[in-house]
């Protein structure tokens, strides 16, 4: 951090594939005191050598990013910069985003409509040793901490057809009757999330529609019809 006329400094990069979105990060940022952009990156591994380089206090970084997304990039600047720290700028707020970003490091989590008031003082909350997220996000862990525990998921390499533990459990929604939108309020995330675990479900086992996806679950052990039903 760099001090000048009494006002402490964080040194920040920005991460985001939008050209216009890092661009108007940067210029939002070069308005406020309490932050210096010192570098802009379109992509994780730009990220990621921008903070070899630079030696910043702080990367904002967005997720969905190509060749490096913000995920990973987090992850290898947490192992090898483990000074930098690194606070989540994003659009999505679903689970599926939410605790993979938390799980690789990053300190901090906001969401794109968050202003620049609030972005320098998750910049300067993570550097204090505190935690940068946003209200909504705050609500959204404690909502989690809060539900019962899960039913025991069966682990990864148990699955069939190489199906991901994810993929397992909408699966068996699936069978129980839920709709999309319902499996995604189960889970906690959006409903293009669910139909993208469907589609990858559908293509590792070869299944056509959501009547064989049952019948599937049904002979693979992994769900029991209900008394009476004959599969």
């Amino acid at each position: 951090m760099t001090e000048g006329e009494g006002t402490v400094s964080a040194r920040v990069v920005v991460a985001d594939d939008q050209t216009v979105v890092r661009e108007g990060i940067v210029m939002l940022l070069g308005l406020l005191p309490g932050v210096e952009v010192v570098g802009a990156a379109g992509d994780g591994d730009e990220a990621v050598r921008l903070v070899a380089e630079l030696d910043p206090d702080v990367v904002l970084m967005d997720l969905r990013m190509p060749r490096c997304d913000g995920v990973e990039a987090t992850r290898r600047i947490r192992a090898e910069h483990p000074r930098t720290q690194v606070v989540v700028l994003t659009t999505y707020a679903d689970d599926d985003s939410l605790f993979p970003a938390l799980r690789a490091g990053a300190r901090g989590y906001l969401t794109k409509d968050a202003g620049g008031d609030e972005i320098v003082r998750a910049v300067h909350s993570v550097l204090s040793g505190d935690a940068g997220l946003s209200p909504s996000i705050q609500r959204r862990l404690l909502e989690r901490l809060s539900e019962p525990e899960p039913r025991q998921q069966m682990p990864a390499e148990a699955a069939p057809d190489g199906l991901t533990v994810r993929e397992t459990e909408v699966l068996l929604l699936i069978a129980e009757g839920l709709s999309n939108q319902e499996i995604a309020r189960r889970l906690h995330v959006s409903t293009a999330t669910v139909k993208t675990h469907i589609n990858n479900l559908f293509a590792k086992t070869g299944l056509k529609d959501r009547a064989q996806a049952v019948r599937y679950a049904y002979a693979k052990g992994l769900a029991r019809p209900p008394a009476g039903e004959v599969t």
